[in-house]
C-alpha cells in the first residue's frame, strides 16, 4: 500500500453525529455523547451483557473500545475474530443494551496493554519503523485493517448498527510529528468504508495537540484533571468544533512494586461536572476496567526503571473489575442524570461470590527440569532475543556451560528485558534485571552449568521505547569474556493449552523449593472469586488451563480474579507455575484486595 494524497476526506455526509454549527448533534438533533469506557478483550464474553448493562444503568449512551491488533494477530496470518476476539458480537450486545459504540482501531491503542497492541512481530522486524509512514509498517497496518474494518463497517450506524464514531490512531501528538502519518490512519479509514464521525484523541497541550490532529477532522483531548483548561485550549485551536474528553481518567492503573491508585467519588465528579458544565461530552475512562487476563499486561518505563503493570485492570472504576456498583457508580450517575433529566435504569443484580475456603496444593514438576522437558532447545553460538525466537510473551530459559575461573567472578547480562533468576548447576545464584544486570559467583576452574530464567514483564506500551524487545539483546559476560554456545527453550506461557498445562506440571517429579503446583477447587454452582497464594513468592495461575495472569509478592495486588465462566460444576484444577517459593494452600477470598490504596490524580503539566 502506498501513501495517499493529503486530502479532506469524503463521503461522510450520511454520518450520524456531526457539528454543523460547533455544537454536537446526533441525526440532526442536539446531542451529547455521555460514554463508558469497556474493552472487550478485558472482559470474560460471557460476561460482556452484563457489563453493557451497567454501563448502560450508570446513565451512559454509548460504550468506547479500542482493538488491539496483536489480541487479533498474534502470529503473522493467522487472524481471529472468534470467542474472546469476536467484536462483533460484543458490538451487536452493546447495541442490544441501547448504547451506540465508539470504536478505536489504532493501529496503535496505548491502554496499558502489551506492546501498546502492536504484534510482537510486528515490532521486532529487523528495520521497522513504528507509527510513521515507513513504509513497511504502513503496508503492514493496510493489510490488518484491510480484515478489521470490513467488519467495522459494516457495523456502522448508516447500516443499522451500533457504531457512531472511530477514532484515528492514538494519542499520537504524544509520540510523533510525522504529521503525514496520521493523515494516512485517516485515509485508510476513509478508503475501507468508515463514513461515520471521525476524530483524533490526544492530550491537553500544545505540543501533543500540534501533532496529534488532522485538518478536517474533529479533535479531542484526553486528560484526568483541569477540565476548564482543556477546553479553552481545543477551543482556541479549534474554532468550530464541540468540545470532548475522549478519555476522563476518573480513576488510575497499578504497577507491580507502588501502591493502588485510587480517585475519591468526589473528586472524580467534580472534574466530571466540569466537562459537562463546558457544554462537553466525555468517555469514562475506564467505566469497567475489567482483567489483565494472560501476560497481556503493559509496562511503562519512567527514564529510569521499566514499571509492569498488574493483572488487575481495575483502575479504581465506577465499576469494579468483577462487576460490583462502587459508590463512584451512583455519585457519577447522578451527576450525569442532572444533565439528561432521564430516569434512571433499573439496576443489575451484584454479582455473586464463592463462599471463602482454602484448598491445599499438591506439588508438581520441579522448575529448571520441567521447563527443559516440555520445551525444544535451540541452539546458537549467541543468546537470541525472544524476537528472534518467534515468541511474543512468557519466559526463555537460557542455558550455556561455560567455565568459571577459580575465585570470585562477576556475571553481568547486557541488555537484559526484564528479569533474570540465575542458577550455577541448579543451585539459585541471584536475581538480574534491567537496572541490577550483575552478579558474583563463586568458581573452580570448571565448567558449570548456567542457567538464566528470563522473564518478558510485560512489552513498554507508551513512550519512545514502545516495540522494544524482549530476552538478553546484548552478551553474557564472565568478566570481560563473553559466554558462546547457548540452548534457548522458548516457553510461551499464555499460548498453553490445557494439555500443555497439564503436562508441564507433571512433566518431572517434584524437586526444590519453586515449579508447578496444582489444587482441586469443587463447586455445586459456579461464581465469581478471588485468589489470593498467601507465601507464594512469584508466579503464574491457570484455572482449567486459562491463564488467570501473573501474581507477585511485591504487590500492591494481592488478589487475582477468577470470573465464574471459567469454573464448571463439579472438580476444577487450579495449577500455578511458582518462580521462587510455595505457600502451603491457595485461598479463596470474597473480595478484590488490590494493594494499600493511594489518592492518584493525572496531572499534566
Amino acid at each position: 500500500m502506498t501513501l495517499s494524497p493529503t486530502t479532506k476526506p469524503a463521503g461522510r455526509r450520511g454520518a450520524i453525529l456531526s457539528y454543523p454549527d460547533g455544537r454536537l448533534r446526533r441525526d440532526g438533533d442536539p446531542h451529547r455523547v455521555l460514554a463508558g469506557s469497556l474493552h472487550y478483550f478485558r472482559v470474560h464474553p460471557a460476561q460482556w451483557a452484563d457489563r453493557l448493562e451497567r454501563i448502560a444503568a450508570m446513565g451512559l449512551n454509548a460504550v468506547d473500545t479500542y482493538v488491539p491488533w496483536n489480541f487479533h494477530e498474534r502470529h503473522r496470518g493467522r487472524i481471529r475474530f472468534d470467542g474472546r476476539r469476536d467484536v462483533e458480537r460484543f458490538l451487536g450486545l452493546a447495541a442490544a443494551a441501547g448504547l451506540d459504540a465508539i470504536v478505536r482501531p489504532g493501529p496503535y491503542i496505548c491502554a496499558e496493554w502489551d506492546n501498546g497492541g502492536l504484534p510482537a512481530w510486528l515490532t521486532g522486524a529487523p528495520g521497522m519503523r513504528l507509527r510513521s509512514t515507513y513504509q513497511p509498517f504502513l503496508d503492514e497496518v493496510g493489510r490488518w485493517f484491510d480484515e478489521l474494518l470490513p467488519r467495522l463497517a459494516g457495523m456502522q450506524a448508516s447500516r443499522g448498527g451500533p457504531i457512531v464514531a472511530v477514532q484515528i490512531e492514538n494519542e499520537y501528538g504524544s509520540y510523533g510529528d510525522d504529521s503525514a502519518y496520521p493523515r494516512w490512519v485517516r485515509d485508510a479509514l476513509v478508503e475501507r468504508d468508515i463514513t461515520e464521525l471521525l476524530y483524533t484523541a490526544d492530550g491537553p497541550t500544545d505540543l501533543m495537540l500540534d501533532a496529534g490532529t488532522v485538518s478536517g477532522e474533529l479533535a479531542t483531548v484526553t486528560f484526568g484533571s483541569h477540565a476548564a483548561e482543556a477546553a479553552r485550549l481545543l477551543r482556541s485551536r479549534r474554532e468550530g468544533e464541540p468540545f470532548i474528553c475522549a478519555e476522563f481518567w476518573n480513576g488510575w492503573f497499578d504497577h507491580w512494586g507502588e501502591k493502588h491508585h485510587v480517585r475519591s467519588p468526589r473528586s472524580a465528579a467534580t472534574v466530571l461536572t466540569e466537562i459537562l458544565d463546558a457544554d462537553g461530552s466525555v468517555s469514562v475512562y475506564m467505566a469497567h476496567g475489567g482483567t489483565n487476563f494472560g501476560l497481556w499486561a503493559g509496562a511503562n518505563h519512567d527514564g529510569h526503571v521499566i514499571q509492569p503493570t498488574v493483572t488487575s485492570y481495575d483502575s479504581d472504576a465506577p465499576i469494579a473489575e468483577h462487576g460490583a456498583l462502587t459508590p463512584k457508580f451512583f455519585v457519577l450517575r447522578d451527576r450525569l442524570q442532572a444533565v439528561t433529566g432521564s430516569p434512571h435504569r433499573p439496576l443489575p443484580a451484584e454479582p455473586p461470590l464463592l463462599a471463602p475456603r482454602s484448598v491445599p496444593i499438591t506439588r508438581g514438576a520441579g522448575l529448571l527440569a520441567s521447563l527443559t522437558e516440555i520445551s525444544e532447545a535451540i541452539e546458537s553460538p549467541h543468546p537470541l532475543s525472544f524476537e528472534e525466537l518467534g515468541q511474543a510473551s512468557g519466559l526463555v530459559l537460557y542455558r550455556a556451560h561455560p567455565r568459571l575461573p577459580r575465585g570470585t567472578q562477576e556475571l553481568t547480562v547486557r541488555g537484559l528485558h526484564d528479569r533474570a533468576q540465575v542458577f550455577v548447576d541448579g543451585t539459585p545464584a541471584g536475581v538480574l534485571d534491567r537496572e541490577a544486570d550483575s552478579l558474583h559467583v563463586d568458581g573452580t576452574g570448571d565448567r558449570v552449568r548456567l542457567e538464566l530464567l528470563v522473564e518478558n514483564q510485560g512489552r513498554i506500551n507508551y513512550g519512545a521505547l514502545l516495540g522494544q524487545g524482549k530476552g538478553v539483546l546484548g552478551g553474557v559476560q564472565i568478566g570481560r569474556r563473553l559466554v558462546h554456545g547457548w540452548a534457548m527453550y522458548g516457553l510461551p506461557l499464555d499460548e498453553w493449552s490445557r494439555d500443555d498445562v497439564r503436562r508441564a506440571a507433571s512433566a518431572t517429579a517434584p524437586a526444590g523449593a519453586p515449579g508447578f503446583a496444582t489444587a482441586r477447587l469443587t463447586v455445586d454452582e459456579v461464581a465469581d472469586t478471588f485468589l489470593a497464594l498467601p507465601g507464594f513468592g512469584k508466579g503464574f495461575v491457570w484455572v482449567n488451563g486459562f491463564l488467570l495472569g501473573r501474581y507477585w509478592e511485591i504487590g500492591p495486588q494481592v488478589t487475582l480474579y477468577l470470573p465464574a465462566p471459567l469454573l464448571w460444576p463439579g472438580t476444577n484444577t487450579i495449577t500455578v507455575l511458582e518462580l521462587e517459593r510455595f505457600g502451603d494452600r491457595i485461598e479463596l477470598r470474597d473480595k478484590p484486595e488490590l494493594g494499600p490504596a493511594e489518592e492518584y490524580v493525572e496531572i499534566f503539566p
